[in-house]
């Protein structure tokens, strides 16, 4: 959020340029000035992740939106043999504002016909202490004849 705030005060200053002085306004918002310039100059500058954010949202648009950064890094290895750290994947996400889907997962199971009619004996009775080890035993399909 920091950055973000820092990058706005740089706009307001850029485009009020011609109206106040710079120093003014960069003591105002309490930058530096040679930070000021340092942003003017890059903004001349090419964007270096210009190809990488164009295969990053293709990637993503490709899988529906479900991808998430690891799995976009390796969509992206697999299919243009191009190896992109997954840290950087991560932050041009985060640049573009995109986020995967959590898909919902099932609340309950669904119980077939079969499963519905198995019916066990209650063998032990809720005594589960024993006076030696190996003394109860009870076979996992052992089930009670209707």
């Amino acid at each position: 959020a920091q950055r973000g705030a820092r990058q706005a005060q740089y706009r307001v200053i850029y485009h009020q340029r011609r109206t106040y002085a710079i120093q003014a306004m960069c003591k105002f918002f309490g930058v530096s000035r040679a930070a000021y310039y340092a942003w003017v100059k890059r903004l001349d500058q090419p964007d270096l992740d210009a190809e990488r954010k164009q295969l990053i949202q293709k990637a993503y648009e490709k899988s529906h939106r479900t991808y998430g950064y690891r799995r976009i890094g390796m969509w992206i290895r697999k299919n243009t043999g191009q190896l992109i750290n997954h840290k950087t994947v991560l932050r041009i996400m985060n640049i573009l504002h995109i986020r995967s889907i959590a898909r919902k997962r099932r609340m309950f199971k669904r119980l077939t016909e079969l499963e519905t009619y198995h019916r066990y004996d209650n063998v032990l009775n809720r005594e589960f202490t024993a006076s030696r080890p190996n003394q109860k035993w009870v076979h996992p399909l052992s089930r009670r004849q209707p």
